[in-house]
């Protein structure tokens, strides 16, 4: 791949955008970089096919394929108690509310990518089911679910938050 196709624009282009989407999906700007890192690499390899056609839309499916793919891993796997330390730091263009985040993380995989693209990335039900693999209405069901899951969460953690405000009698 030379510069004369177009690439590395792209990537400079996209990668502020895949890695709002990653970090909503993740909940950490380490696995978020991971997944942008791995999408564009797999964009990169099918450029030649793909720069004419849709290449954003492209990485982002792969990037939240390979985030339902990483959750599908993680249950079948043991964790280890070593803990990986990172060059330098992942900084995040804009920031995203940590509870929102923690809300996130609680929700299915499925749910939580259909959020984050709704939300973060502002997709109809139809990108948001092209990007899932499904059909338009199970993605609807997905992000109908999500939404109200975390509508609960983010409710509870504010009941919470008001109940340690509150001064004891």
């Amino acid at each position: 791949m030379d510069d004369g196709d177009g690439f590395e624009a792209f990537v400079a282009v996209e990668t502020p955008r895949l890695l709002r989407v990653a970090y909503g999906l993740t909940g950490n700007p380490h696995d978020a970089w991971d997944l942008v890192q791995e999408s564009l690499v797999r964009v990169g390899v099918r450029w030649r096919r793909l720069h004419d056609q849709n290449p954003g839309g492209y990485a982002q499916t792969v990037l939240v394929r390979l985030d339902v793919d990483r959750h599908r891993r993680r249950r079948r796997e043991t964790p280890s108690d070593r803990a990986v330390v990172a060059d330098r730091p992942v900084e995040l263009d804009a920031p995203i509310d940590p509870a929102l985040v923690a809300a996130l993380a609680v929700l299915p995989a499925r749910q939580r990518a259909a959020v984050v693209l709704r939300t973060v990335e502002d997709l109809d039900h139809a990108a948001i089911a092209e990007r899932l693999g499904c059909s338009a209405p199970t993605a609807r069901t997905h992000l109908r679910r999500g939404l109200a899951r975390l509508r609960d969460l983010l409710a509870a953690a504010d009941t919470d938050a008001e109940e340690e405000v509150r001064p004891r009698a």
